[in-house]
């Protein structure tokens, strides 16, 4: 059994041995170090990317009729192409990749509450619209559009944060107020979350009210979708080829016409980025998993000089009756104990600098989005952290390669004769 004494003759043994000790505690803080902030470097990236595509969905599509630029069919160039709501209703069963759709209408006018007033945009949507260009309503701000707003032509909006600042000054509550848009009432029911307060975002109404007070008809100026089951570039371009083709059979236009529809798709955009975080993410671990390794070689190297230097003693503890099982043991322990200690001094070093880090980010990153004149919130980095697990399971990894290190070295030590060992220079 291990005893107390033994931990003290250990502790003695790395007091002695300083710079050994230190030489092999350096070696396994600085690989784990080195591989927790590179890592934590690539989550930062992945994680900026995918922050940057929150607000539209990672394979949406937002797509508008334009001018055609070729003749078709007796048909001259630049005729303009009209989306119609039939186009909405239709698309999903000619193209059953689509999940959900929108259509929409844009208008611009003044939009007043009392002495209040500002110009603004208004979008009549359908209620899937705030799942395709990400929308969130927050607990307490009431909701967004819904099929019964449809369904009835409701009179009602969903203001953005900087309409309900501007509009609302003297602490009024703006849900359930009626605000004046173009000289139309509509009634308040939800104000939508929006990082930038400073921007110009619009406000957002039924499309069948849309269609019913402004007199669009049966016009639609935008059709937004999500995909699913359209995961690589070679779907999105195939997908693309067919629905363009759809629509020059629906509107008569060539098909190879591209200008005759604007079209954009996210998902393309969100793979190229995916693709280029995923290289860098590769490359990380290959670099912190070769650091990792330069830690395991250099803390090997120093375990088997320290096996080595104590040969000799060794063969005097065996000559003096102690067992090799003691021997073994002492080796094998002390070596658990500076790569365990440092290898969690270097994991605490990563992790610390990689939350330092974060913290700094967040706090410029609120006073970014504080200042008045503040643009947008993108970022290429985010939150650079690194889960426990891997940090752990990194230290794990040196603290077992410490083991071996010193376990073979010293085994092969101990089976030399006591005599041989003690003559060993």
């Amino acid at each position: 059994m291990f005893e107390f004494d033994s931990l003290r003759e250990i502790w003695g043994t790395m007091r002695k041995n300083k710079l050994r000790t230190f030489l092999t505690g350096f070696s396994v803080a600085w690989g784990i170090f080195m591989l927790i902030v590179l890592l934590a470097a690539g989550n930062g990236l992945s994680n900026g990317i995918a922050y940057n595509f929150r607000d539209i969905g990672q394979n949406a599509v937002f797509t508008y009729g334009r001018y055609t630029t070729l003749p078709w069919k007796g048909m001259q160039a630049g005729r303009p192409i009209q989306y119609t709501g039939e186009d909405v209703r239709d698309l999903p069963e000619l193209l059953p990749e689509i999940s959900l759709i929108s259509g929409t209408n844009y208008r611009s006018d003044t939009l007043a509450f009392g002495k209040e007033f500002m110009s603004g945009g208004v979008n009549g949507v359908y209620p899937a619209y705030n799942r395709i260009q990400y929308l969130p309503v927050p607990a307490g701000q009431g909701r967004f559009i819904n099929e019964l707003d449809m369904r009835l032509k409701r009179k009602v909006i969903v203001l953005s944060p900087r309409m309900a600042q501007v509009l609302f000054r003297d602490s009024v509550k703006p849900l359930g107020q009626v605000v004046r848009f173009g000289g139309l009432n509509f009634r308040v029911v939800g104000i939508y979350k929006e990082e930038n307060p400073n921007n110009q975002a619009p406000a957002y109404i039924p499309f069948s009210t849309s269609q019913a007070l402004y007199a669009d008809g049966d016009k639609v100026g935008e059709i937004d979708f999500t995909l699913h089951g359209v995961n690589s570039k070679d779907a999105l371009t195939a997908f693309e080829k067919k629905y363009r083709g759809v629509m020059a059979r629906r509107h008569h236009f060539a098909p190879d016409d591209n200008n005759a529809i604007g079209y954009y798709s996210s998902g393309e955009d969100f793979l190229m980025w995916r693709g280029l975080t995923g290289g860098v993410e590769l490359f990380v671990w290959i670099v912190g998993i070769g650091t990792l390794m330069a830690g395991i070689v250099g803390v090997s190297n120093i375990m088997l000089i320290s096996v080595r230097e104590r040969t000799r003693e060794f063969g005097i503890r065996k000559a003096l009756g102690a067992k090799p099982v003691s021997i073994l043991q002492l080796v094998v322990i002390e070596s658990v104990l500076v790569t365990a200690l440092f290898g969690y001094i270097g994991m605490l070093s990563g992790i610390g600098l990689s939350e330092l880090v974060n913290y700094v980010m967040e706090a410029a990153h609120l006073s970014a989005t504080s200042d008045a004149g503040a643009g947008g919130s993108t970022t290429v980095f985010r939150n650079p952290t690194v889960s426990l697990g891997i940090a752990l399971a990194a230290t794990g990894v040196l603290v077992v390669a410490g083991v071996l290190a010193g376990y073979f070295p010293a085994r092969k030590a101990i089976r030399i004769p006591a005599i041989e060992a003690i003559r060993e220079e």
